[in-house]
């Protein structure tokens, strides 16, 4: 008898605005060989039409933000594994995400898989696509400790047990937190250098609030995950590194102190500190969570 044909919930998120690479996106999933997807798109304040056959719609009556309009969708798919694709990314390799679940299935210490990111256009890639501090080379595969949110896969089990993406956050370091929680469970995240998802160049500042969101979810991410002496440290390590960054653009600095001020007075949400164990696992990994 041979292998078990993998089942995959995707979950696409939308709002409506790109419809040409949202189709682009579900025409390369409708493409994947030698898996059995069950797909939805999810619309955030948007109800989608004109999907293919066989793509489930769900549209949401407000914009709920990134991870809650990614976990809404959850409930509406089946499937061993879970894949998130937001609407500007697309797979070019009709083999991906049997070649990716191949990867998990060979080494279950695997919790999570990130693909390297290629603009489809050749344009050259950014470095932030890298989850790593030190980047290398984009093709080098290696543990790490954030993910880049726009084609993610993991097992079903993984992402339940994690508790899902983090709500509150509404955008920004909900990769962050997701990847921690994949360590806390005695797993690793991966980023496969030599899968690819496609997503064009696009500055991250086109984000409304992006300064203001990216500091107030900092804080929050250390509230929430974080054993409390670390809390701190890390806090106080991004309000370094970000004054060193921005030092020459005061608008984006006032942008990001608001922001940095609301992650201490407002309500983060639940708190599920990392094990100790997962904190000494991170740092014998290269990425002790202080930084």
């Amino acid at each position: 008898m041979g292998p078990v044909t993998p089942t995959v919930g995707v979950v696409v998120l939308t709002q409506g605005t790109r419809p040409d690479d949202l189709a682009r996106g579900i025409r390369s999933l409708l493409d994947q060989q030698d898996v059995h997807l069950d797909i939805v798109c999810v619309g955030n304040g948007w109800q989608p039409t004109g999907l293919p056959a066989g793509v489930k719609s769900l549209g949401l009556p407000t914009n709920l933000g990134i991870p809650a309009g990614r976990n809404r969708g959850v409930s509406s798919v089946a499937g061993e594994f879970l894949f998130f694709l937001d609407d500007d990314a697309s797979i070019p390799d009709p083999r991906f995400l049997s070649e990716a679940i191949a990867m998990l299935r060979a080494d279950p210490t695997i919790g999570l898989l990130q693909p390297r990111v290629v603009d489809p256009s050749g344009l050259s890639s950014p470095r932030r696509w890298i989850p790593r501090i030190r980047k290398g080379e984009a093709t080098h595969s290696s543990n790490v400790f954030s993910v880049w949110e726009g084609a993610v896969l993991l097992p079903r089990k993984v992402f339940d047990a994690t508790g899902g993406w983090a709500e509150p956050f509404f955008y920004a370091h909900e990769g962050i937190e997701l990847a921690w929680r994949v360590w806390d469970l005695g797993l690793r995240t991966w980023y496969a250098g030599d899968l690819v998802a496609n997503h064009p160049v696009i500055q991250p500042t086109r984000h409304a609030d992006y300064y203001r969101l990216n500091a107030r979810n900092r804080v929050w991410l250390a509230r929430r995950n974080l054993p409390a002496p670390f809390v701190p440290v890390y806090a106080g390590a991004w309000l370094g590194i970000q004054l060193l960054r921005w030092s020459r653009n005061r608008p984006a600095l006032r942008a990001w102190f608001g922001g940095f001020r609301e992650g201490w007075t407002s309500d983060p949400g639940e708190r599920r500190p990392l094990k100790a164990r997962t904190v000494w696992r991170m740092t014998l990994a290269g990425r002790p969570p202080i930084v």
